[in-house]
């Protein structure tokens, strides 16, 4: 898979308290009075979402939502969420290698300039951890094997 850095939202984020992604994509301006986008018609994009850091916490059991969201401000400020990616994930889930989201499609819908994700902590914020995002096309697999395993295809 090709990773295009344009439509990364995260890139090893710290993930210890409520956060916007680090991108927050930019969809271009439209004309003629038109300011909603259905990027989720047509070929399928996908999120996927990878814990590169374990979450972690000393002294509480925090838990983390993630959600996708859209608005006309880069910020963020108003933002309307399209949809909620994972919620109530606790810290002991959120080990390195852990796919919060993996393929997951994009829902047909009105979508404002600029869109990213929010990361929403529950409980307690997390003292440490990094996670990666993206926005892609086409599912990925991560099966692995065993070394030293032929599988006769030269």
């Amino acid at each position: 898979m090709i990773l295009d850095a344009f439509n990364q939202f995260s890139s090893d984020q710290a993930v210890t308290a409520d956060a916007i992604s680090e991108n927050v994509i930019d969809l271009g301006p439209l004309g003629g009075g038109n300011l909603l986008r259905d990027i989720g018609a047509g070929e399928p994009l996908y999120i996927s979402i990878l814990v590169k850091t374990a979450l972690t916490d000393a002294d509480g059991d925090p838990t983390l939502a993630v959600t996708l969201e859209s608005d006309d401000a880069e910020a963020l400020t108003t933002a309307t969420v399209h949809a909620t990616l994972a919620t109530g994930l606790a810290k002991a889930t959120l080990i390195a290698g852990y796919w919060i989201a993996q393929n997951w499609a994009i829902p047909a819908a009105d979508y404002q300039r600029y869109l990213g994700l929010r990361y929403t902590t529950t409980t307690a914020d997390f003292d440490g951890g990094t996670v990666d995002a993206w926005l892609h096309i086409g599912r990925f697999d991560t099966r692995t094997y065993e070394s030293g395993f032929s599988t006769g295809v030269n």
